[in-house]
């Protein structure tokens, strides 16, 4: 406080204070203090331009899931229809030419619908005159564009959580990790992939492909497989050490590729490190590995309105304020049958 400090002026001249300025004087010392504005500087201190900002871990969400942008905005619903088709055997319509034809076969379609709820989203941010002349003392801080990437984080890594766990205590809002839906397979996968040996690799590979087609009746190829972090990251290594020359992650690729790349319009198969597959992340006991087809007519997260913000007003030209909004559904998985996960729990 001021009271156990001498203020001094150009001259090295103590300044002294009445009661009424040193109040004043203390209560903006703990506003600016709590607010990290205050800084102890001499004629030695040099004030640096660059600023060091908090990081966070930061998955982009597109990577992994179609995100449409800008569909049904304003909405409080978004509506999917699915058709099938239906009819009896395809044998059921060969026709003789003898017998009563006036009874044939028929061949149909049948629609249903899956409702996906949007959600509103906005966060206020407001300063005032005084904060931004103290923030401007400093010289290398913009109060009002750390206040706004602030904001903007908040929503990135709102949506970032979202698009893999979904909403905790809202069962209408899941993310690609948690779908009831999806087929659950523990039998599979029953070690990490990076400790796997070489033939044992290739086994899973194999493995893999065909208990995703065989799940799909053999109607879809994936395209991504999301892996726990952890699991990923030991994929570096060598997948055999009589024979050094790819890591384990080159051969899976290599594996993937091989057996994908013309079933998937010759796109790479990919392989994404996704650390909300490990237990720390997902809150779960187990890993979850998924491998699913990277299709918006599979599955998707619609952003309806995306990240935008409002112009800054005043009621009295001292403080000032302005929203930033947007709109958000969760995942949603129109053909289930196509979302596999792999479960690990070791």
């Amino acid at each position: 406080m001021l009271k156990d400090q001498v203020i001094l002026n150009a001259k090295g001249e103590p300044i002294l204070l009445n009661h009424r300025e040193k109040l004043f004087c203390n209560y903006m010392q703990l506003q600016l203090n709590a607010l990290g504005y205050e800084l102890n500087i001499t004629t030695l201190t040099t004030v640096l331009k660059k600023i060091t900002e908090q990081k966070f871990f930061e998955l982009p969400p597109a990577d992994f899931i179609p995100m449409p942008t800008g569909e049904g905005a304003w909405s409080s619903n978004l509506t999917a229809y699915r058709s099938f088709a239906t009819g009896d055997d395809f044998s059921k319509g060969i026709m003789g030419l003898a017998g009563d034809q006036a009874r044939m076969s028929m061949a149909g379609a049948a629609i249903d619908s899956i409702n996906t709820k949007i959600y509103n989203w906005a966060k206020g941010i407001t300063w005032s005159i005084f904060q931004l002349e103290e923030a401007a003392k400093s010289g290398n801080w913009d109060l009002v564009t750390g206040l706004e990437e602030s904001r903007k984080k908040n929503w990135d890594l709102g949506i970032q959580k979202i698009a893999f766990l979904g909403m905790q205590g809202d069962a209408n809002v899941l993310g690609l990790l948690n779908q009831p839906s999806a087929t659950v397979d523990t039998a599979t996968l029953t070690a990490p992939i990076s400790s796997l040996s070489t033939a044992q690799l290739k086994n899973f590979v194999a493995s893999m492909i065909n208990v995703y087609r065989a799940n799909c009746n053999r109607s879809a190829w994936p395209t991504h497989f999301a892996i726990p972090e952890s699991d990923y990251l030991g994929l570096v290594g060598q997948a055999s050490a009589d024979f050094p020359i790819k890591s384990t992650l080159e051969l899976l690729q290599q594996a993937f590729n091989a057996a994908l790349k013309d079933k998937i319009g010759g796109k790479e198969f990919q392989i994404k490190a996704c650390a909300y597959g490990d237990e720390a992340y997902s809150g779960q006991i187990y890993r979850q590995y998924a491998l699913y087809n990277y299709d918006e007519k599979s599955i998707r997260m619609n952003v309806p309105v995306p990240y935008t913000n409002t112009l800054a007003n005043s009621l009295d030209n001292f403080n000032f304020q302005n929203v930033g909004y947007g709109q958000f559904t969760g995942v949603t998985v129109m053909r289930p049958d196509e979302l596999y996960y792999f479960q690990y729990n070791g």
